[in-house]
């Protein structure tokens, strides 16, 4: 089919490659002028499948309460003056506290992990297959600091068992033998260590793979803002941008526009309630080798991760709802420089060429991304990944084309249903 992709971030990217894979005619609209430019540029680039749960957890209402008036809390909420929330970020509130029901969650976590322990798989054989090479390494540790951290984790521990995700318990000697950088000075009692999780450049990634989509004929139109998707009549979808590009028609769209999907599918009756939970990220350059990381560690009592990138280190946390796009909120980032002083204070370069990145995951309030045909002849989505999307991308992409081509999917993911918000 002559198919058009609107989105060119990870989703986007991953989505037409696949589909070209498969022989469609595939035109990616983006309105940036490159691709990765938004929630793909600067994310921890960790993809760990067994920490891949939904927000909307037992018990996470009253967690969250607790952190925000902390100074370097993991969750921040927007002011109710100045940046405020909006009425969208308070329905989406009330929509993520019912999700929270025990049997939801245990749902909804169940096909999470299994989308993104089938995503990694073709994460690893694209980058087996193609020879893409960008800057990744492999294990991934969870730093506790006290007894009180090594308490609380205990359920996300359980979760790693009942999903068959090999860790191993260490104490702080152990976790300095696989991390020699640790600080020395900073004491804590041990950490949790998943040798079969990664991290790795998700933009990096995202280009290299776009040029694999130019060698399957993809076309990349840049600066191209789709403003509606007009059903035909009887089939295929008519993409409208405005003056001066005239409107082209095809035989099938899918939506991997981010938080820009919601304006996009309203009109036609999908009603995805989607928010922009911000994330922030650091990058520097590494000063000395061995005093960086050698793969990724996480701070869970702050939910930062600190990851190596190449020659680059990149901290990465927070999340901010209720904020603004160009507004940067200092706290977090005063805690990103802290968790990076307290375990690796000698690896970067602060006084120049740092990159700090803010950017929006769009997240849905129950959990799993909005993935399959939307109810319009014609029309699938692709979106809604929330911190998760990189380590999502591969698997979502492969299992809608499947959809596409009228294929029995690997998985079946009645949790993922756009349709589930009607």
């Amino acid at each position: 089919m002559k198919i058009a992709v609107i989105g060119a971030g990870i989703i986007g990217i991953t989505t037409a490659f696949e589909l070209a894979s498969d022989g469609h005619d595939v035109t990616v609209y983006e309105r940036r002028s490159a691709a990765a430019e938004e929630s793909s540029f600067a994310n921890a680039g960790v993809v760990a499948p067994g920490y891949v749960t939904p927000w909307a957890a037992p018990g996470m209402p009253w967690k969250v309460a607790q952190h925000l008036m902390s100074q370097h809390a993991p969750v921040k909420l927007g002011r109710f003056m100045g940046l405020g929330l909006s009425s969208q970020d308070l329905a989406w509130i009330a929509r993520w506290w019912l999700a929270c029901k025990p049997a939801t969650y245990a749902t909804n976590r169940s096909q999470m992990q299994q989308l993104a322990f089938y995503s990694k798989a073709r994460l690893e054989h694209l980058r087996n297959d193609l020879k893409i090479e960008f800057d990744r390494s492999d294990g991934y540790m969870v730093l506790l600091r006290t007894a009180a951290d090594q308490r609380l984790i205990q359920p996300s521990l359980q979760v790693l068992r009942d999903a068959g995700v090999p860790f191993a318990q260490l104490d702080a000697s152990g976790a300095r033998k696989l991390e020699p950088a640790l600080n020395p000075d900073t004491d804590f009692l041990g950490a949790i260590h998943l040798p079969q999780d990664e991290v790795g450049n998700c933009r990096q990634f995202a280009l290299l793979l776009k040029t694999e989509c130019l060698r399957r004929g993809v076309r990349f139109e840049f600066n191209r803002t789709v403003l509606m998707l007009v059903p035909g009549h009887g089939s295929g979808i008519e993409l409208a941008f405005g003056e001066p590009f005239p409107a082209a028609k095809f035989d099938g769209a899918i939506v991997c526009a981010g938080l820009a999907s919601t304006a996009l599918l309203h009109p036609l009756g999908l009603r995805i309630p989607m928010a922009a939970v911000y994330g922030y990220s650091i990058s520097a350059n590494i000063k000395e080798p061995l005093n960086a990381p050698r793969s990724a560690v996480m701070d869970e009592r702050y939910k930062v991760a600190i990851s190596r990138l190449g020659n680059r280190v990149r901290v990465a946390g927070s999340a901010e709802l209720g904020g603004h796009p160009t507004r940067v909120r200092q706290s977090s980032l005063q805690t990103l420089y802290k968790v990076l002083q307290d375990w690796f204070p000698g690896a970067a370069i602060h006084s120049s060429g740092v990159q700090v990145w803010k950017g929006a995951r769009p997240m849905l309030p129950d959990g799993p991304p909005a993935l399959g045909a939307s109810g319009v002849p014609g029309l699938w989505v692709n979106l809604g990944h929330g911190s998760s999307g990189w380590a999502l991308s591969c698997g979502s992409a492969r299992w809608l084309a499947d959809l596409v081509q009228q294929k029995t999917p690997a998985l079946d993911l009645p949790a993922c249903s756009p349709l589930r918000f009607k």
